[in-house]
């Protein structure tokens, strides 16, 4: 697979590069740029640094995940579940951590805390129209596939 450059900067010195676990993970880790070791209480939530900004090429948007170990070890996810940060961002990149579990969990500086997966993303321009076309699932939501 082709690698594509992602113009990156550091807005401090001891901010860690995100880096890719395999050859063929999809998300790169992200890492929490903090002084000192973070306690996240129970159903509590913290925007947590990391001290890095991304030029995110237009066309394409940066979607932040739960590193499936920290959500099943710590309890430890994303608030909104599914970060975004659209190409025109250029603010640092921040993971807001929710603790799920019923412990007090602490975060260490440089910590994996998030992976980010680069993607293109269709914009679309939105029509009202009065019927839609027929498909042969039609309005079955959730379970009609069962």
């Amino acid at each position: 697979m082709k690698e594509e450059i992602l113009e990156i900067k550091k807005l401090d010195e001891r901010a860690t590069i995100p880096t890719y676990g395999t050859e063929d993970s999809a998300g790169a880790d992200l890492y929490a740029m903090l002084d000192n070791d973070l306690e996240i209480k129970p159903g509590e939530m913290y925007l947590v640094p990391t001290g890095l900004s991304l030029a995110i090429p237009k066309g394409y948007v940066g979607l932040i995940y739960a590193r499936s170990s920290l959500a099943t070890k710590k309890g430890l996810a994303p608030a909104n579940k599914v970060g975004v940060i659209d190409a025109d961002y250029r603010g640092e990149v921040k993971v807001a951590l929710y603790n799920q579990s019923n412990e007090t969990q602490t975060i260490s500086p440089n910590e994996r805390i998030a992976q980010i997966v680069f993607t293109p993303y269709l914009k679309v321009a939105f029509k009202e129209c009065d019927t839609l076309s027929d498909t042969i699932r039609g309005a079955g939501g959730f379970g009609s596939t069962n």
